[in-house]
C-alpha cells in the first residue's frame, strides 16, 4: 500500500517547526534584550540592588508569572486529556497530544528560565545577578 499525506499531515507537520522556530527567536531576543537592557545600569554601582523595593518586585513578578504559567499547564493538560475522551478521529486525538506536548515544554521553559538566568547574570556580574533569585521555587 502506498501512503499518502494529506494537506491536514503537510499542515500539522509545517506547524510544528515554526513552533520550534518561533521559540527559538524568542529565547534569543530575550537574552539579548535582557543583556542590552541591563549594560546601562551595569555601568553604575549596582542601582538595581540599592533599590528598596525593586529586587523583591522582580522576584514576585517572576514567581507569579512561574505560577499561573503552572496552573496553565495544568488546566491545558486536563482539558486535552477531557477531550481526547470525547474525540473520535484519530487525528484529532494527534493534535491534542501535540498540544499538551507543547504546552509541557512551554511550562519546561518557564521553570528552567529564571534559574538560568540567576546562574548567567551572577556569572557574567549583572546587577540582578547579585541581588535577585529567580527559581521559581
Amino acid at each position: 500500500m502506498s501512503e499518502s499525506h494529506s494537506p491536514t499531515d503537510a499542515r500539522s507537520a509545517g506547524q510544528r517547526q515554526p513552533s520550534r522556530s518561533i521559540l527559538r527567536h524568542v529565547a534569543i531576543g530575550g537574552v539579548l534584550f535582557a543583556l542590552v537592557a541591563v549594560q546601562p545600569v551595569a555601568a553604575q554601582d549596582s542601582v538595581v540592588c540599592s533599590a528598596e523595593k525593586l529586587p523583591g518586585m522582580v522576584e514576585g513578578f517572576f514567581q507569579i508569572t512561574t505560577t499561573l504559567g503552572f496552573i496553565g499547564l495544568a488546566v491545558i493538560w486536563q482539558a486535552d486529556s477531557l477531550a481526547e475522551i470525547f474525540t473520535a478521529s484519530p487525528e484529532q486525538k494527534k493534535r491534542l497530544k501535540v498540544h499538551k506536548r507543547a504546552a509541557l515544554k512551554s511550562a519546561l521553559i518557564l521553570a528552567v528560565l529564571g534559574p538560568l538566568y540567576t546562574v548567567v547574570a551572577s556569572i557574567m556580574g549583572l546587577p540582578l545577578g547579585d541581588c535577585v533569585n529567580l527559581a521559581p521555587w
